[in-house]
This record gives structure tokens, C-alpha cells and sequence, in this order.
């Protein structure tokens, strides 16, 4: 006996015809073409390097692939990092989080027998995309065998967060997370960087055509160092090209996120390891599936959003504990400041912080007795620094390099109204004009410093500062020992005296 009546039998193979013919059609359709695949997300980041491109306005020079990069996304204008220099700059970049969150502010901590371990429930992006099933990669020109690029985090971590040095390790149609790692503005200090721009760039940038901020004199050794620098753009940009062009050749550019940056600016006397915006202000470009062409954004933003805004894009969860934000969020806030840290850079105690709005920078100096350029053999042994302190001693600095430069101490406190002192040259902290503004920014720092600051704000301990100059001293040249130790001993020493 037939469980279905007659009458209903047409309707019945009508809709079982339909449904065979359903089944077969996803029976047919491929896994990329059912549903958008994921995309790659390939970070390109640059060390010490500012926005000194020609999207950005340099006029010295051309950056055709970068230009490229933002005519096919999203060009930010007032991107900053949260610390001058590589160490803690990339261990907040690759957590999503300040480092003064997670322990990590002080450059080269941890490497010695004191370790630093993130907080719980912290964990570096790539575990994030691994656990997503993408291929994680750190490589880049100067890596090979089966080495890893440039990671400098401050913190403990497994080398097995990374698979390998480069994309093509992955398996077939499986979606990759790789940082591609160029050596930037350190490419003009390298041996046979005169020959290198000959052969790659065909002649170099003239230096009586160079530009420099008011507070560098036109020094013939200073202009040269600068032309060299940009020098070094160039050469970037053109390795920017040769990976952009790669993607295109394998057919993987339409399905890519490609996010350009750099670690931090440019490594001169106020720039790298300082907070004024030659030190915090970077480039960032990011284009692919889903982000508009040819977008120039005014907004300020950080470099630790770039951690959320990939995840965001793979379609990963952001974990509750990432400070930073999806950029491209329909309804995401919009940051009306971004915050930077400087402490410990080597040897070389400090403690620097700012908050800068769109029209203003405040900055804070937790050791204002200090000098500006205070002993650090790193920036001691730059032929540039060399050259600054022979001028200072010769006296052939003008008044404002000699205050901004050598003066012995530092204000506690420094204001700039950004839009019409761009260098950040006269410090309206004293004037009675901007007291209200000095007090709103004081007090936003404040309130960063409590919410986020967790471990900058204590003095490092003399545990953690002698295991990690133990490191440094073993590392040394023979030549460079004694400089490093009169300097850790200078350190010790203001900080008895409170200095």
C-alpha cells in the first residue's frame, strides 16, 4: 500500500526532481566557487623608515609601487606606531596590543636569563591564523635556507608559530598569513650601498636637493646620510614591487590583503626611539578584497589595529584581549588619539609618553634632568650623531639644533599645536593660551596610563636590566665594551642620584 496518495504522486516527483537536480548542481560546484575563499593577508613590513613616499608627498623622489599599492586601496595619512623602535614596536604589532600591556617595553628585554611570558590569554597573531587553517610565514630578500625573518619580539615564543619563511611552503588552495620583512632606511648603513644604487637605481638622490627638518644643519655629512636615506625608499619601493609583482604571476593578487608599513621612523637624532612624529609617524597602505580604491584616510590610527583588521578580514573572531580595532568596521570607533611609548632603548634608560590628537602632541618626559641624547652606543656609533656632537662641541650649531638637541634637561611636559608647528619646534606648555589643552591632554594620558601602562610606569627592575646587559656586553666588539659598560654605569649611577 502506497504511504503517499494518488493525487499528491505528480507533485511528490515534481519536488524530488528538483531536489536531485539541486544536489547535483553543489555536487558540481567547487569549494572556491560555493563560497568566497578567504583571502591572504601578506604584511610587508619596513624598518626605520618614515612616510617619505611619493603618495605621501616627498617630492625629492618617485615611489611608483607603493603609489600603486594606494591607488588600488586605502591610503591612511595619520597612521603611528606605539613605540620608536623595533623591539617593542613589533611586539605590539604582532599581539594586537601596547606593549607597555604585555611587559614588552623596553628594546631587547628578555634575552637574557630574566624572561618576559605574555599575560594570559594573550597570544601572537599567527597562533590565531594557525588555529584558522591558514600558513604562516615571516621571511623576506635577505632570508634563505630555512631561516626566519626579523621577528625582535620581547617576549617568550615558539618558532613553530611560523611554518615557514615563505608562501610557497603551504598546502594547495590553503590560505597564507606572511610578513615580508625589508630592510629599509638600514640599507644606506650597509657596506656596498653606494654600488647597490647604482646597479638598482641608476644614480643616486643629490644631496644639496635634500630637504631637511630645521632642526638638522645642512651639514654635507647630515645631507649625504639623508640622500642615502632616501636612497634607501627607493630601493624599497622597488622590492615592494617585486613581491607585488610575484602575487600577480601566481595568480594571487585579486585574493590577497597586502599591508604596507614600517616598524618605525626614520633612525636620526629626533626621530627613531623618540615620540616627536619623525619617530611615531609611518606609512600605511592596505589594499585587496573588500577595501576601497583609491581612499585617502584622515583618521588616526595605530599600528597594533593592523592585528584586528586581519583577523577581521580572514573572518577570525578578535580576541576580547586585542587593544586594537578592525579599521574597516561599518561601525567601529573612530579614534580621536592614538598613544606612543619610549622607555629603555638598549643601555639607554628613559621614560617618554605622548597622546596626540589630530591637532595636537603632548608629551610627557619621566626623566626630565636627563639630556636629550643621552649616552647610547647604538646612536653614538651613527656617523650622523658623530657629526651632531662635533658640531655642538665646535659650537657651529644655531640656537634652536643646539636646544632641541643638546640642551642638559628636558621640559617635564611639551605641547605642540601640530597644525602650525609640524616639527614640533616651539612648545606651548608654559603658554597661558593653551592651559585648558594642556590640561585635557594631560589628563587622557593619565587615563591611558592607567587602563593600558600596566608595567611602564615601575622603574624595570635591576634584575631584569642586568640579565639583559649581560646579553648585550657578551654580543659587543671588543672595541664597543668599554662604551657599553661606561654607559650602563652612568645609568646606574643618575638613578641613584634620582636623576
Amino acid at each position: 500500500m502506497s504511504l503517499v496518495p494518488k493525487r499528491f504522486l505528480p507533485i511528490c516527483i515534481r519536488w524530488l526532481a528538483l531536489v536531485i537536480v539541486c544536489l547535483c548542481q553543489l555536487l558540481r560546484t567547487s569549494p572556491s566557487q560555493a563560497a568566497s575563499p578567504r583571502p591572504n593577508i601578506v604584511w610587508i613590513v619596513v624598518d626605520d623608515m618614515s612616510a617619505h613616499f611619493s603618495c605621501y608627498g616627498e617630492t625629492l623622489i618617485q615611489t611608483p609601487h607603493v603609489d600603486r599599492l594606494a591607488q588600488r586601496g586605502t591610503l591612511f595619512r595619520r597612521a603611528f606606531v606605539t613605540a620608536p623602535v623595533c623591539s617593542p614596536s613589533r611586539s605590539a604589532l604582532i599581539t594586537g596590543m601596547y606593549q607597555t600591556s604585555i611587559g614588552a617595553q623596553n628594546h631587547r628585554s628578555g634575552r637574557g636569563v630574566e624572561k618576559i611570558r605574555l599575560p594570559a590569554g594573550v597570544e601572537p597573531l599567527p597562533v590565531l591564523f594557525q588555529r584558522a587553517g591558514y600558513y604562516t610565514a615571516i621571511g623576506g630578500p635577505l632570508i634563505k635556507g630555512k631561516e626566519l625573518a626579523k621577528t625582535d619580539y620581547n617576549f617568550e615564543w615558539d618558532r613553530s608559530i611560523y611554518d615557514g619563511n615563505d608562501w610557497a611552503g603551504r598546502k594547495p588552495d590553503q590560505p597564507f598569513f606572511m610578513q615580508v620583512q625589508l630592510h629599509g632606511g638600514k640599507y644606506r648603513e650597509g657596506k656596498g650601498w653606494a654600488e647597490t644604487v647604482r646597479k638598482a637605481l641608476g644614480s643616486p638622490t643629490s644631496p644639496e636637493s635634500v630637504n631637511l627638518p630645521p632642526y638638522y644643519p645642512r651639514d654635507p655629512l647630515i645631507l649625504d646620510d639623508w640622500a642615502h636615506y632616501l636612497d634607501a625608499v627607493r630601493y624599497t619601493d622597488q622590492q615592494v614591487g617585486a613581491v607585488i609583482a610575484r602575487l600577480e604571476q601566481e595568480g594571487l593578487l585579486d585574493q590577497t590583503v597586502v599591508v604596507f608599513t614600517t616598524d618605525h621612523g626614520i633612525s636620526h637624532a629626533r626621530g627613531k626611539q623618540f615620540l616627536y612624529d619623525e619617530g611615531i609617524h609611518v606609512p600605511l597602505v592596505i589594499c585587496g578584497p573588500g577595501i576601497g580604491q583609491e581612499q585617502v584616510r584622515q583618521d588616526l590610527v595605530q599600528h597594533i589595529d593592523l592585528a584586528a583588521t586581519s583577523l577581521a578580514l580572514a573572518g577570525i573572531e578578535i580576541p576580547k584581549t586585542m587593544q586594537g580595532c578592525n579599521l574597516f568596521a561599518s561601525n567601529g570607533p573612530t579614534r580621536d588619539a592614538v598613544f606612543s611609548a619610549r622607555d629603555r632603548c638598549d643601555e639607554t634608560v628613559d621614560q617618554i609618553r605622548c597622546v596626540r590628537t589630530a591637532k595636537f602632541k603632548y608629551i610627557r618626559n619621566g626623566l626630565p634632568h636627563r639630556p636629550h641624547l643621552q649616552p647610547n652606543r647604538y646612536k653614538d656609533a651613527k656617523p650622523i650623531v658623530i657629526r651632531l656632537r662635533e658640531l655642538h662641541e665646535q659650537g657651529r650649531l644655531d640656537p634652536l639644533q643646539e636646544q632641541l638637541l643638546f640642551a642638559q634637561t628636558r621640559p617635564e611636559e611639551e605641547l605642540y599645536d601640530l597644525n602650525t608647528d609640524p616639527f614640533e619646534i616651539h612648545n606651548l606648555a608654559a603658554d597661558s593660551r593653551y592651559q585648558s589643552t594642556l590640561k585635557t591632554l594631560r589628563e587622557r594620558l593619565n587615563r591611558w596610563a592607567e587602563q593600558t601602562d600596566v608595567h611602564g610606569r615601575l622603574p624595570e627592575a635591576a634584575a631584569m636590566y642586568d640579565s639583559d646587559m649581560a646579553v648585550y656586553l657578551n654580543n659587543q666588539r671588543d672595541s664597543e665594551t668599554a662604551i657599553l659598560r661606561q654607559n650602563i654605569q652612568w645609568m646606574k649611577q643618575w638613578a641613584v642620584k634620582g636623576k
